[in-house]
């Protein structure tokens, strides 16, 4: 039988999600997320989190919003997509009800 040399593994093309809140007033909020390419460039990247409190997505900047309940997804811009490892981007977003600090989940695209 032939034996195959090992093979390194890819980079790992993830990324993780913060979110900031940047302002509160009666009824609303406003916050920024930053994404944050894994060890490897990635070429797209969506974050996903749910509201535990009724909140709703006002306005959103920087990324193409959309909510389903109290789902929250966000996918990157046509122009901040594309990262090298350990690269940068951030969206932004107002919503209505109380601020909370939800937990993000980000999925990259490789």
């Amino acid at each position: 039988p032939t034996t195959l040399p090992p093979t390194t593994p890819p980079a790992s093309a993830g990324c993780s999600a913060v979110y900031k809140p940047v302002g509160q007033w009666s009824g609303g909020f406003q916050g920024e997320v930053e994404v944050t390419a894994g060890s490897g460039a990635i070429r797209g990247w969506t974050v996903t989190w749910r509201w535990a409190g009724g909140q709703q997505i006002i306005s959103s900047w920087s990324a193409t919003v959309t909510t389903s309940g109290s789902t929250v997804t966000a996918r990157n811009a046509n122009y901040n997509g594309t990262l090298a490892a350990g690269g940068k981007a951030s969206f932004g977003f107002t919503g209505s009800g109380a601020a909370s600090t939800p937990t993000l989940s980000c999925t990259a695209t490789a």
